[in-house]
Order: C-alpha cells, then structure tokens, then sequence
C-alpha cells in the first residue's frame, strides 16, 4: 500500500528581524509497487507548497494532489527531479488540478525526458490503460541551480559531469536531501541498468558522498518500500550496495552469478525486475 509520512522540521530556522520563518515541512507520498515504490515530496511552508516529483499513474498524482490540497498552501511549483516516467507522467493530472503552478526542471533532465518520451508513452501507455497520461505535460528547464519554497531555498546540486541527469534537492533550512533516483530505501536491490559503466558508477559513488558530506537530517529516497526509514542511512546502504556489486560484477562472468552474489550479499532484499535486468545490462546480455 501507498503510505504518507510527514516530518516536521525541528531545526530553527533563521530570524529575519524580530519575526522568525515558518520552518518549511515536508510530506512524503510513498506509492505501492505497481508505481515501484517511487516517493512524492511535498515541501511547504506558511503560504506556498512545492511538490518534487509528480508521481508515476493519474491515480497517484490525485494522492499527491489531495495533499497539497490538505495544507491549504499555494502549490506555486513542480519540479521534476528525474527522466523516469515515475517521476514525470502526474505532472498532467497535477497541471490540471493546479494550472498556475509552475512546472520545471534541469536543462539535462528535460533532455532525457525528451529523448525517450515517445519510447516510455508507447510502452507504458496500453500496460497503464486509464491511469496513463493522456497527452502529458512536460516541465520547462530552468536557468539556474535554486528554487524557493516561502523565500526558503531549495538547490538542485549535482548538475554537471556523468550524471547530470541525476539531480537532487538540498534544502539547508531543515537539512533535507529529496528526488535523487541515485538514493534508495534499505533492503532493496538498486537499479544499475541506467550505469553501464564502471565510470558512472564510480560518480554516482562520487554523488553519494558529496550528500553525505552535507550531513542531511532528512533524507527522502527516489524509491523505497513501505515503512522505510527518511534518513541518511539510506546514501550509506546504496553506497555500499554499488561497491558491492561492482566487486561482484568483476568477479563473475554471467547475469546469473552476479545474481547469486548479490542475492548472498543482501538477502534481506526481496528479488526484483532492479537486480534481474540490471546484472543482465551490465553482463551485455540485455540492452536498455
């Protein structure tokens, strides 16, 4: 099941003169696994929401909606942090229901998602039926590198080199990283098909302990399963998780037995579609 969890801010946030900012919220819609588990954050404050990612099915966007609508804020921005379809296909329903807010995203993402719009729509679309974006709305890029939430900033990092295509948000006012496909919940396998090799793994390494460095309080990963901790254990389990599986990917030969090793190495982990097809991709028995 789909679950909600708000966390409340307990750091102080700065005074402006004698009157202290709302400390800005953040709301975490969690989807079931037909959407893969993939997170929804909802950032607001006194006046003004933001939602980082849309949701994946029409049905999930209308959750993340009714919790926009629950604040009573004025959602004045979507932001789009990933080129999934999970990330991007509520964004129409949101549009639609929210038609003032403003809809981005990084130039290198918008890329991506442009790229291969027409590949995800044709593949996902019959599988979807009702629940798939009818004619889907695509964000607009922006020109520099920090939005705002009631003055509050929120910066998207990670923007140049390898993977900048994999952005996440860093909130300093409470301390909170959200939208980085390249973070998961513990006990899940993670999802190599998009790293082919050994270099782009070794900057999404690279990325993990730039967000570590950072000392974040609140951590939303781009997927988790229900009930999944919102801290930064979850940049150390998929940091561990990529050393993991590069040692085992240079000590195996087939998908099969990189496998084996990683089902060894993390048997807590229910098997999935993320180990299956990625130890396939980067063995070059599947392309992706």
């Amino acid at each position: 099941m789909f679950r909600t969890t708000l966390i409340a801010a307990t750091l102080a946030v700065a005074f402006t003169g004698a009157q202290a900012a709302q400390p800005l919220q953040v709301k975490v819609y969690n989807a079931d696994g037909n959407s893969f588990n993939v997170n929804s954050t909802l950032v607001y404050g006194e006046k003004e929401a933001m939602v980082i990612d849309a949701g994946f099915t029409r049905a999930d966007a209308l959750r993340i909606a009714a919790n926009v609508l629950d604040t009573g804020k004025e959602l004045k921005t979507i932001y789009v942090s990933q080129a999934d379809p999970d990330y991007y296909f509520g964004v129409e329903t949101l549009k639609e229901i929210f038609p003032k807010a403003d809809v981005v995203t990084t130039p290198a993402v918008l890329e991506k998602i442009n790229a291969k719009l027409a590949t995800k729509l044709s593949f996902w679309g019959p599988k979807m039926g009702a629940n798939a974006p009818r004619t889907p709305v695509l964000p607009k890029a922006i020109a520099g590198n920090t939005l705002s939430v009631d003055g509050q900033a929120v910066e998207i990092r990670g923007t140049t080199g390898l993977l900048a295509h994999r952005p996440y948000a860093w909130i300093p006012s409470i301390k909170a990283i959200v939208g980085n496909i390249g973070v998961v919940g513990t006990n899940t396998h993670v999802w190599t098909a998009d790293t082919q090799t050994v270099a782009e793994r070794s900057a999404w390494v690279a990325q993990l302990d730039e967000m570590a460095a950072l000392q974040p309080t609140v951590v939303v990963p781009g997927h988790m399963p229900a009930g999944g901790a919102l801290d930064a254990a979850n940049i150390s389990y998929t940091k561990g998780y990529l050393q993991a599986f590069e040692k085992n990917a240079a000590a195996t030969k087939t998908s099969a037995e990189l496998i084996d090793a990683m089902k060894k190495a993390y048997p807590a982990a229910p098997m999935g579609l993320s180990l299956d097809i990625g130890a396939k991709v980067n063995k070059g028995e599947m392309k992706w």
